[in-house]
């Protein structure tokens, strides 16, 4: 049983999907690694460190990839990597199915049984590999770290001899776990906080991080959370409430982080040119669903935008700016994943394939799409 780790081949990822000590624990569970020179480099992990953790170290992705049972990566294979996978491997990565039917047609057509691992449920027994979680996480502490280098003043409150400097108000948009990690860390820096989010279950955490929770709270707020856990689509009418609120409540704030996405859907619009407008000169917004299309009107993937004095950051890739920790976390993710498919007594691939969290997160097998949200279109 063979475990490969390529490097990743997008410009822009510098996570990789194995660490030293998930090797490790590859190596008990009676699995061969091999890893592409320079896979780890970006996250701090050198070849040696590799090595000396039991993996062998492969000059490039053919030689890496060769006639490996089960392939680990970040992000999904492009075509060229694809080609070189063997029929009947196991994929396990973040997979980005929504909006890219044809490339998982095409790791279908290539014999690839692929798992999506960003469409591992919110059970209990999943958590341990919950990407989403894990990356979102450090995600939101970042942009409360990039927001603040942005930003042209001070975050917390001082009084000095010279005078007092006010605390900079911060306002989240979205308490997911993104949202409630950049709550939190706006509030160890000292800012004064602020947060909406349209599930009502959001407010009491919000709360409890110290944060006011801002939100149209009528009937349909109430029943605004799906079985899931993730917020559902809000009609026009609140849109326009809701909107309504937020705008007079952002031209007050110097920080504004919006995290709002909606699973298989472009992001929502929550902040207008309009609102951007609104604020004060020297204001940051921090988008961090750029890559979907971007909660902030104007705001562009990669870029940071001024917009009349006030900046808009779309950082791509933001848990990549913390690529030793995100790489960490993210290994740990695929680790407990793969356990799900491998046997600890006869130490080979056994795939349980009435398994929720496999039938959850199985997008190909045996030449064909089959999770149903996925199928062709008739």
């Amino acid at each position: 049983m063979l475990v490969a780790i390529p490097k990743e081949t997008v410009a822009d990822e510098s996570r990789v999907a194995a660490t030293p000590e998930t090797v490790k624990k590859f190596v008990a569970l009676g699995a061969g690694v091999r890893v592409q020179s320079e896979a780890g480099v970006a996250s701090g992990i050198l070849d040696a460190d590799y090595e000396a953790a039991g993996a062998s170290i492969a000059a490039d992705a053919a030689a890496t990839l060769a006639d490996a049972d089960i392939v680990l990566k970040v992000r999904r294979p492009d075509a060229a990597e694809t080609a070189l996978l063997k029929r009947g491997a196991i994929l396990i990565a973040t997979l980005d199915p929504y909006g890219h039917e044809d490339a998982i047609r095409a790791l279908a057509d290539a014999g690839i049984v692929a798992f999506a691992t960003e469409l591992t449920p919110r059970i209990t027994r999943a958590q341990v590999m919950d990407v989403l979680s894990s990356q979102a996480n450090l995600a939101g502490y970042r942009a409360v770290v990039d927001a603040a280098a942005e930003y042209g003043r001070a975050l917390p409150m001082m009084m000095t001899a010279a005078g007092t400097v006010p605390a900079a108000r911060v306002f989240i948009m979205g308490a997911g776990v993104a949202g409630l990690q950049a709550i939190a860390t706006a509030r160890r820096l000292g800012a004064i906080v602020t947060a909406t989010d349209v599930r009502p279950a959001a407010k009491e955490q919000v709360e409890s991080l110290g944060a006011k929770f801002i939100a149209v709270e009528d009937e349909e707020f109430k029943q605004a959370e799906t079985a899931g856990g993730y917020a559902r689509e809000m009609s026009d009418d609140y849109k326009r409430k809701q909107a309504d609120l937020v705008a007079s409540h952002i031209a007050k704030q110097d920080i504004v982080i919006t995290t709002a996405l909606i699973p298989g859907r472009p992001a929502p619009r929550l902040v207008t040119d309009a609102m951007v407008r609104s604020m004060k000169p020297g204001s940051v917004l921090i988008d961090l669903a750029v890559e979907r299309g971007g909660n902030v009107e104007g705001a562009q993937a990669g870029e940071v935008v001024t917009v009349e004095g006030v900046k808009i950051v779309g950082h791509l890739n933001v848990p990549g700016r913390l690529a030793a920790t995100a790489s960490t976390l993210y290994a740990k993710n695929l680790l407990a994943f793969a356990e799900q498919v491998i046997d600890r007594e006869t130490k080979a691939i056994a795939v349980n394939w009435d398994d929720e969290i496999i039938k959850a997160t199985a997008l190909t097998r045996d030449g064909a799409v089959i999770h149903p949200a996925f199928q062709p279109k008739s």
